[in-house]
């Protein structure tokens, strides 16, 4: 007989090459202890991180909820879900209140007011905003103060980092689960899931960059001071890499894909002029050779490509002290030689994000893969929060790395409880 899911959680990484459920608890030494994990492909499902067909998107869900339910033995009735996609967007904006008394101290319904304040701000037809996370106060023109209650002043600003996206997407992906007679715990920003399995706390409060380069996009946070001070969609990945191998090599995707996996290097300097891959034919057809070494130049110029546009949100970000440097996980972390080009492009320090640090010994091995990271960190955010709630995962949130406001899309469950058609949001 199957065990119930209390005190279990299940994270539904919902990407565009893969859907991953992964099932996981807390051990007694607050490891999380890996109890099953369901892959299978997207089969088209997904385009750049957003559900592109539903029928597919639910096949693919149940098949990969099936497997991780058979291998951990769970009935698995609800999941942490992933949101992403180039439709995710953020900016920065500043709020002011104006108290009627200066004596009295400021409270948490001072600071609510001013975080309400921000969602009356105008977004682009169709988009939400989904989440308000504040950055730093000041109080009667003393600015840097973190946690302003209990103090005294009549004006209160405050600097907030808005993350909007398209409604639509969301109750897309919601839909999807539903169908998939699955309840949804929460709705998670992926690359916050992954920062949770990645980052450390030093980089979390040095200042560090995420990258995650996943099959359709490749998703941007920067923390700072244990918050994080922007967020950012790039609309390329893995796929478009796969695209440029298939088109300067003139091979079939498939054959690119695996060309990718096992030869490529964002370096192409690190490889041998003269060392060759062979591939079959088509039907009979001659064996194709392809170079090595120009394989990885499309393949660098691409992930160079990308890193310019990192560089570039981590300029327009305004952070300046970055000393925890680079973290780049996800599926295109796997290429050799990325976390080099990354220091190359950047000037910053770089590695590879591997989600161990929080696994217990004996867990599957290929969890421990990056490709893995959103997975079991939506795991980890669902521990948090069964820590809060006793088990039942209804209560409040705690407050993961760079959140001071509890769950970052606590916002959308309001608009998913709206009678509003999909097809309204849609532009």
């Amino acid at each position: 007989m199957a065990e119930t899911q209390e005190k279990i959680i299940v994270g539904l990484d919902i990407g565009t090459t893969k859907v991953c459920a992964i099932v996981g608890r807390a051990n007694q030494y607050g490891k999380v202890d890996i109890l099953g994990m369901g892959k299978v492909a997207s089969h088209g499902g997904v385009t750049r991180g957003v559900v592109s067909n539903i029928d597919r998107t639910v096949a693919a869900i149940q098949a990969a909820i099936k497997e991780a339910s058979e291998k951990s033995n769970v009935d698995i009735q609800r999941v942490e879900v992933g949101i992403a996609g180039a439709h995710i967007n953020s900016l920065q904006h500043r709020g002011m209140i104006i108290r009627n008394d200066g004596e009295t101290e400021i409270n948490a319904d001072d600071l609510k007011k001013l975080e309400n304040d921000m969602f009356k701000l105008a977004v682009k037809p169709g988009d939400r905003i989904l989440h308000v996370i504040p950055q730093e106060y000041t109080v009667d023109d003393e600015p840097g103060i973190i946690d302003p209650i209990g103090m005294s002043g009549v004006k209160v600003e405050g600097n907030f980092h808005i993350i909007t996206g398209q409604i639509s997407a969301a109750k897309n992906i919601h839909k999807c689960v539903e169908k998939s007679n699955l309840e949804v715990s929460d709705i998670a920003l992926e690359p916050l899931a992954s920062s949770e399995a990645v980052l450390s706390s030093d980089e979390l409060e040095a200042g560090v960059v995420l990258v995650d380069i996943g099959g359709g996009t490749t998703d941007v946070a920067i923390f700072h001071d244990n918050i994080i001070c922007h967020t950012a969609v790039i609309p390329y990945g893995g796929n478009i890499i796969t695209e440029d191998i298939k088109q300067g090599c003139n091979v079939m995707k498939a054959h690119a894909e695996l060309l990718k996996v096992k030869f490529g290097s964002a370096l192409a300097n690190e490889l041998d002029e003269n060392e060759i891959v062979t591939i079959p034919g088509i039907r009979g057809r001659a064996a194709k050779e392809i170079s090595v070494k120009n394989l990885s130049m499309i393949i660098q110029a691409r992930i160079q490509e990308i890193m310019e546009l990192v560089d570039f949100e981590i300029k327009h970000s305004g952070v300046g002290n970055i000393a925890g440097g680079i973290v780049i996980t996800g599926g295109g972390s796997q290429l050799k030689h990325v976390d080099q080009l990354a220091e190359f492009v950047t000037g910053l320090d770089a590695r590879i994000g591997y989600p161990n640090e929080h696994l217990a010994k004996g867990m599957v091995e290929e969890v421990k893969s990056p490709i893995y990271a959103t997975g079991v960190g939506l795991v980890l955010r669902g521990l948090a929060a069964d820590r809060v709630s006793g088990g039942d995962n209804t209560g409040k949130r705690t407050k993961p790395s760079g959140e001071k406001g509890g769950g970052i899309f606590t916002q959308i469950k309001k608009w998913l409880k709206d009678e509003v058609d999909v097809e309204d949001f849609k532009q």
